[in-house]
């Protein structure tokens, strides 16, 4: 007996579909799980109240695209951007949702995927250097943060939970960082709260390339 195969699921027909349906149809079910924008999959064990951003939920702004950029990844150089690689240099490109790095000698290179702002407003563009550097990062929500979402905790130890993932690099301005995440659905998409997040493995390795005084530029 021959089996044939069904027509392929019309995505964006199947995204609304899921997302009208988490949120209305499945809104006020005792049992309800919370819908994945993105993927239009529920999302195994839906948030509960004072969960920390990456427990589960995606900061996203609906009137952007929120797509993965997978198509502007591109081998840059360094010369456009830095007058020298004194202490080596990081090039994150908001565009291209990439982030650039290269030693001092110009011998490494490495070109990484990332997540960036949600939003315009927390985004923040230009020079500034790595200040510290920290394994195991713990987490505390920014003032503005805690104002838009006074439900999130205070204070989030080390571990699974933290939206810094498993390294931190500190810049140079308040507040802002990049780092890793345990939520691997951010990257590549404009949802993080105003830093620069990596795949834990490749802040892991980003980590241990740079040092305190790597120059950062984001454009």
């Amino acid at each position: 007996m021959r089996h044939t195969t069904p027509p392929a699921l019309d995505r964006r027909a199947f995204l609304a579909t899921s997302v009208a349906m988490g949120a209305a149809g499945l809104a006020g079910a005792a049992s309800a799980q919370a819908i994945d924008p993105y993927t239009g999959q529920p999302l195994a064990g839906a948030p509960v109240a004072g969960a920390t951003p990456d427990a589960g939920v995606v900061q996203y702004d609906s009137q952007q695209d929120s797509r993965r950029n997978i198509s502007s990844f591109r081998v840059q150089d360094w010369r456009p951007y830095f007058t020298d690689l004194t202490n080596g240099a990081v090039l994150v490109d908001l565009t291209s949702r990439a982030l650039s790095y290269w030693s001092e000698d110009g011998a490494t290179f490495r070109l990484y995927p990332t997540s960036i702002p949600v939003s315009e407003d927390l985004t923040r563009r230009g020079r500034t250097e790595i200040i510290k550097k920290v394994e195991g990062p713990t987490w505390s929500p920014t003032p503005e943060m805690k104002k838009r979402n006074p439900e999130w905790p205070d204070f989030v130890p080390a571990g699974p939970d933290n939206p810094l993932g498993t390294h931190a690099l500190w810049l140079s301005w308040q507040y802002y960082r990049i780092h890793g995440t345990h939520d691997t659905r951010k990257i590549g998409r404009k949802s993080s709260n105003g830093c620069i997040g990596l795949y834990n493995e490749h802040i892991q390795e980003l980590f241990g390339l740079t040092k305190i005084g790597t120059q950062v530029l984001l454009i």
